[in-house]
């Protein structure tokens, strides 16, 4: 037995089992039985928040609708203790609406002498990571300054839900599930600090396989349960997800917007054009026989090291890049859909893809809770706490890193 909000076996707390519920019946923890009192001290408030590319593999893996996936990873999870489980959709509508607003301003400061362009993605962590640690310049400038939708999770659970809940952010451990390895190196990084608050956004990372093979192995009665949301809504929220074949979209996102906001050009659908292999496509915006945007698609390392030699060359046609150290995008990470020797599940991951693609689009603009978000929590869409919360800045290749970061 266990109060709420401690993750301790042991409480000095009254509780109930299920059967005396209704008997009003109370049962002493062995702690009490012993004399032994819970240190209230320890308790923590344990929090999950899931990828948007993760919940594809549990309904694939499953053979379950995404939304019983849902459901049934959130029951899961709770009943290991967990409090609440979040989606992180959210926070990616912010990193996308943050990069939309800073290309647009690179676009109209860009200068031969100073370029601001192109502007490269930075919602990947090994990718980032790479940028960091072996590129550096001439390569960092060109990286988005708007954090990835694991950092401004961490910042949305540990600052704004801590608050409303009043709690203290170290109360709370906040546990991201992704699709990829990479995760856990981002949330090492010091960066991930919440604003002003001293307490890591991120705790602990778990990959979908990890959490996939912790069901698979367990005997614990599981009753299924909806998503969790940071305004304590009662009603459940229907799973979105971004304009984005296997990821969150920002070049589709971002594309949209610029040809708006700079050209007044309205486009629907985006139609990408496949040059040197399938993970590399170009999206362009013409009008008189001119190109007024031109972006790019770069998933996988060997990609990346094409875009990153055109550019120190001074070669690089491209506004605007998304890069991916993945190829084939998020779904495709390395922490789901693998087989056991540790290849790609080719009929699992098509299945992911299908799932995917069905769950409803929804633009970052359209979301009333993020609008919300920008006054209540962040004083406006323009305050230095916007700044703050959602931009960061990059080290460069001779910076220290973090001891468990070169272990891992």
């Amino acid at each position: 037995m266990k109060c709420e909000h401690c993750t301790r076996k042991e409480c000095s707390k009254k509780t109930k089992t299920d059967d005396q519920e209704n008997a009003s019946v109370d049962v002493p923890s062995p702690a009490q039985e012993n004399g032994e009192k819970c240190d209230t001290s320890e308790h923590k408030v344990l929090a999950v928040s899931l990828c948007p590319q993760s919940l594809p593999y549990f309904a694939a893996k499953f053979s379950l609708s995404v939304t019983d996936a849902s459901r049934r990873l959130c029951g899961f999870l709770k009943s290991l203790g967990v409090h609440y489980v979040f989606d992180t959709t959210i926070a990616a509508d912010f990193s996308i609406l943050e990069s939309q607003k800073e290309f647009v301003r690179r676009f109209r400061q860009h200068n031969e002498e100073e370029p601001a362009l192109p502007m490269l993605t930075s919602a990947c962590p090994g990718w980032v990571r790479y940028a960091e640690r072996v590129l550096g310049h001439p390569v960092t400038p060109h990286l988005c300054t708007a954090k990835s939708p694991q950092q401004i999770m961490g910042s949305l659970v540990k600052d704004y839900f801590a608050r409303r809940q009043n709690l203290s952010p170290d109360k709370i451990f906040h546990v991201i599930v992704a699709p990829c390895y990479d995760k856990k190196l981002e949330a090492l990084q010091e960066d991930v600090l919440t604003a002003s608050r001293g307490s890591r956004g991120t705790d602990c990372v778990l990959t979908s396989g990890e959490v996939a093979q912790m069901m698979e192995q367990s005997d614990v009665s599981v009753r299924e349960a909806a998503l969790d949301t940071l305004f304590g809504d009662v009603k459940e929220e229907e799973l979105r997800r971004h304009d984005g074949a296997g990821s969150d979209g920002y070049l589709a996102h971002i594309f949209r917007h610029a040809a708006k906001e700079l050209f007044n050009e309205d486009v629907g659908e985006v139609t990408y054009r496949a040059l040197r292999n399938k993970d590399f496509q170009e999206v362009t915006l013409e009008k008189s026989g001119e190109v007024l945007l031109r972006f790019a698609a770069a998933y996988g390392f060997r990609n990346i090291q094409n875009v990153v030699l055109k550019l120190k060359k001074g070669k690089f046609p491209y506004h605007f890049v998304e890069v991916l150290a993945c190829a084939g995008g998020c779904l495709n990470g390395r922490g789901q859909a693998q087989t056991a020797d540790g290849r790609t599940d080719k009929a699992l991951l098509q299945k992911m893809k299908g799932i995917y693609a069905d769950i409803p689009v929804q633009l970052p603009e359209a979301s009333t809770h993020v609008q919300e978000l920008y006054q209540e929590w962040l004083d406006g869409t323009d305050s230095p706490r916007v700044q703050e919360a959602l931009h960061t800045a990059y080290q460069g290749p001779g910076q220290p890193a973090d001891s468990r970061d070169i272990k891992w």
